[in-house]
């Protein structure tokens, strides 16, 4: 049986980039958070502050209209192999939910298993809400990271640690700056006289 965790389907169906009840007069008043271990309704950047200090909680963006997160903030909690990414303003996001799509006319190689929307590479889902969906009919994916475990009750527990205090994924990559050195100084090109 394929888990998956108990925010999810919130995280999909809730409403972002409203403006705070709270915080209306505000500039930041965007709702524009989900706690994930409160499970509640979107909120605002004071909302965290005041509320949600010590949660995880993850920022939703937004892309042509559509909600989406970072690849980065969602890896940590969700395993997203299978779904569809994207590079926008420098950033790796994925989509929350499916997106309408015209009917393609051309022969495609790669489509969402769920709403057949056209994919750029090999994955299997175009969103997290389609990725949900397959979960549902029973398709042999999960949205539980392998570096999580399920304990008994059926929750997840924190990622596994190794000898120095690091999650196990995290323990053996290369610092950010290094994978993106220079290999050489770049030379002009000499000038013709």
């Amino acid at each position: 049986m394929a888990a998956v965790p108990p925010w999810l389907e919130r995280l999909l169906t809730a409403s972002f980039f409203h403006v705070c009840g709270i915080h209306a007069d505000a500039s930041r008043s965007e709702c524009n958070m989900f706690c994930l271990d409160c499970n509640c309704d979107s909120f605002c950047f004071y909302c965290r502050n005041s509320r949600h200090e010590d949660h995880r909680v993850i920022q939703i963006r937004r892309s042509s209209y559509h909600d989406v997160v970072r690849v980065s903030e969602i890896q940590k909690v969700l395993e997203i192999s299978g779904v569809q990414t994207y590079v926008i303003n420098s950033a790796r996001v994925l989509f929350l939910n499916e997106r309408p799509q015209p009917k393609v006319t051309k022969a495609v190689s790669h489509v969402c298993e769920i709403c057949g929307r056209s994919l750029l590479d090999t994955f299997r889902f175009c969103s997290l809400g389609c990725k949900l969906a397959g979960i549902n009919r029973n398709m042999e994916v999960t949205f539980i990271p392998e570096s999580m475990q399920l304990d008994e009750g059926g929750s997840v527990s924190s990622p596994k640690e190794d000898e120095e205090g690091l999650p196990e994924s995290s323990s053996r990559t290369k610092p950010a700056n290094m994978a993106r050195r220079r290999k050489g100084i770049p030379r002009r090109a000499p000038f013709k006289a």
